[in-house]
C-alpha cells in the first residue's frame, strides 16, 4: 500500500498538479477575469447584495418570493447550503495544515491567488449549469458540466469521461472525509492504537447508516439536512478561530509575514532550495485550495443547478460568495490559527518542511483548538471536523449520483443503488484506511475531473459573457430578451413567466 501511495503521490506532484494543471486553472480563471472584465471585482457588493445579505434580512424579516424563482427544487440558500457543505470540508482544516505542513506557510498564499481566480470560474460554471440544466419528465432538475460540455460543446464523449471522473472522486472523497472523521474522533477518545482501531470501525458503520438514510432522499434532504447544519457549523468554528486569534493577536502580523516570505521562498539561500520550495508552496497551495473550493472542478454546479431561480447569474453570483467564503474566510482563519499557536506553543514550525514529514495532519489541526480552549478544545473540535466532513459526504454522494445516472441514463434507477451501495461501504472503509493514501487517491481524480470542466470553460467563456451582458441590461431596465436557457422552448417559458 505504501508503495502503490508513493506512485500516485509521485504522478500528482510531477503529473496532473503540476505546472501543466496549475497553469490550465489560473489560465482559464485568467482568461474569464479578462473576458468579463474581472467581474468578481466588479459586482462583488451585487453579489453581497443578491446572496448572503438577503438571505440574513430574511431571517429576521419574512420576504416575499422572487420573481427569478421558478419553484423548482430547493430554494437558492439551500442549494447553497448543498454546495458549501461539499466545499467546506475537512480540507478546511485538516487540508490546511496539511498543505502547509508540506509546502510551508507559502501555500497559503497560492490558496488565496488560486481563489481569486476562483471566483469567476465557479461564477462561470454556475451560469452555464443553470443555462444547459434539462428537465426530466418526473420534474427533476439535472445539471452540471457534463450538460454544457454535451449541449453547449456538442461533446458527448467527453461528457461521459467528466461524469465518470465525476463518479471515481465522489467515491474518492466520500473516504476521505469519513478518514479524517473518524481519524478526528478516534484520535480524541481512544488511548491505543488498538482502541482507535476499534473506535474508527465502529465511527464507520454509524456514518454509512446516517449518510445512507439522508441519500435516499435526494437534493431535497441534503438542502434540508445541509441549510441547518452548514450555518452552525461555519459559526462555530468562526467564534472560535476568532477567540485563538485574540488571545495570540501579537503574532498574527508575524503569520501573514512566514506567508508572504513562503511564497516566495525569500529566505532561501540557493536557487535550487528557491524553485524547490516555492514549487511545493504553489503544488500544496494549488491542490489544498481546488480541493477546498472546487473551482474548477465543476462538482459544486451539479447542487446549484437543482436551484430554483430562473436567472442563470443571480446563481452565478452564489458561486463567487461560496468560493469566497471557503477560502478567504474559513481557510483563511484556519491558517492563521495554526500558525500562531504553532509559534505560542513551540511545537510545530511550518517553515521548516523537511521537519514536517512524520507530523500528523489531524494532530496538528486540534493543535490550536487545545491549546487555547484545554479539553474543551478537543471537545470542540471533534465537533467541528465530524459535522464539516459529514456534510461534505452528503454533498458529493449527490454529485456522484448526478455522475451515475448521467453514464446510465437508460439505467438509472439499478445504477443509482449500485452507486449508493458502493458510497456507503467505501464510506466504512475510508474510515479505516491509511489518510496519505486516501488523500492522494482523491487529488488524482479531482484533477483528473477539472481537465474537461476546464476545456468547456474556455470554449464557452464567450457565451458567460453574453448571459451576464444580457442579465446586468436588464437589471439597468433595458427591454431586451432574457437569455435563461439554452432551449428556445425553455427559454421562452421562463422568459414569459418572468414578465407576469
Amino acid at each position: 500500500m505504501e508503495a502503490f501511495t508513493n506512485v500516485i503521490s509521485f504522478i500528482n506532484s510531477n503529473i496532473l498538479w503540476g505546472i501543466p494543471l496549475i497553469i490550465a486553472i489560473m489560465g482559464t480563471g485568467i482568461l474569464i477575469s479578462i473576458r468579463t472584465r474581472f467581474l468578481q471585482v466588479r459586482k462583488f457588493s451585487t453579489t453581497l447584495k443578491k446572496t448572503i445579505i438577503p438571505t440574513v434580512r430574511s431571517i429576521f424579516v419574512p420576504q416575499k418570493k422572487d420573481d427569478s424563482t421558478e419553484g423548482g427544487q430547493i430554494s437558492q440558500f439551500q442549494v447553497f447550503s448543498a454546495a458549501i457543505s461539499g466545499t467546506v470540508g475537512t480540507g478546511n482544516i485538516v487540508g490546511v495544515a496539511g498543505a502547509m505542513l508540506s509546502g510551508g506557510p507559502g501555500a497559503v498564499f497560492w490558496m488565496w491567488v488560486s481563489a481569486f481566480f476562483g471566483l469567476v470560474t465557479n461564477y462561470s460554471e454556475n451560469v452555464l449549469g443553470l443555462y444547459f440544466r434539462k428537465k426530466d419528465q418526473e420534474g427533476n432538475i439535472s445539471g452540471g458540466p457534463m450538460y454544457y460540455i454535451s449541449e453547449g460543446l456538442g461533446m458527448k464523449g467527453l461528457a461521459y469521461i467528466f461524469s465518470f471522473c465525476c463518479l471515481v472522486a465522489a467515491l474518492g472523497m466520500g473516504m476521505v472525509q469519513s478518514n479524517s472523521l473518524s481519524g478526528t474522533i478516534a484520535a480524541a477518545i481512544a488511548q491505543s492504537q488498538s482502541q482507535r482501531f476499534a473506535l474508527s470501525l465502529l465511527i464507520g458503520v454509524v456514518v454509512a447508516v446516517l449518510a445512507g438514510a439522508i441519500m435516499i432522499g435526494g437534493i431535497r434532504r441534503i438542502g434540508a439536512v445541509a441549510s441547518l447544519l452548514v450555518p452552525f457549523m461555519a459559526l462555530v468554528f468562526m467564534i472560535c478561530a476568532a477567540v485563538i486569534l485574540v488571545v495570540n493577536f501579537r503574532d498574527i502580523p508575524f503569520a501573514f509575514r512566514e506567508i508572504f516570505a513562503g511564497a516566495f521562498s525569500l529566505r532561501s539561500v540557493s536557487g535550487g532550495v528557491f524553485g524547490y520550495v516555492i514549487t511545493m508552496s504553489m503544488r500544496y497551495g494549488f491542490a489544498r485550495g481546488v480541493f477546498s473550493n472546487e473551482a474548477g472542478l465543476g462538482s459544486s454546479v451539479i447542487a446549484h443547478s437543482a436551484s430554483d431561480t430562473r436567472e442563470p447569474v443571480q446563481q452565478g453570483l452564489w458561486g463567487i460568495f461560496e468560493v469566497f467564503f471557503d477560502t478567504f474566510i474559513i481557510c483563511t482563519l484556519t491558517a492563521i490559527t495554526l500558525i500562531v499557536v504553532g509559534k505560542s506553543s513551540g511545537v510545530i514550525d511550518f517553515a521548516n518542511i523537511a521537519q514536517n514529514a512524520g507530523v500528523g495532519k489531524n494532530d496538528i489541526a486540534s493543535l490550536a483548538f487545545t491549546q487555547t480552549f484545554g479539553s474543551i478544545g478537543l471537545i470542540l473540535f471533534s465537533i467541528i471536523i465530524p459535522l464539516f466532513a459529514f456534510t461534505t459526504i452528503l454533498a458529493w454522494a449527490f454529485y456522484g449520483v448526478k455522475a451515475c445516472t448521467y453514464i446510465f441514463s437508460s439505467h438509472v434507477k439499478k445504477a443509482t443503488i449500485c452507486f449508493q451501495l458502493m458510497y456507503i461501504v467505501l464510506l466504512f472503509l475510508g474510515s479505516i484506511a491509511k489518510s496519505d493514501f486516501v488523500w492522494e487517491l482523491d487529488d488524482m481524480f479531482n484533477a483528473l475531473m477539472a481537465l474537461p470542466n476546464l476545456f468547456a470553460l474556455v470554449c464557452l467563456s464567450g457565451l458567460v459573457v453574453k448571459i451576464s451582458d444580457n442579465y446586468f441590461r436588464r437589471a439597468r431596465g433595458e427591454d431586451i430578451e432574457p437569455m435563461l436557457s439554452a432551449y428556445r422552448e425553455r427559454n421562452e417559458e421562463l422568459a414569459g413567466s418572468l414578465r407576469k
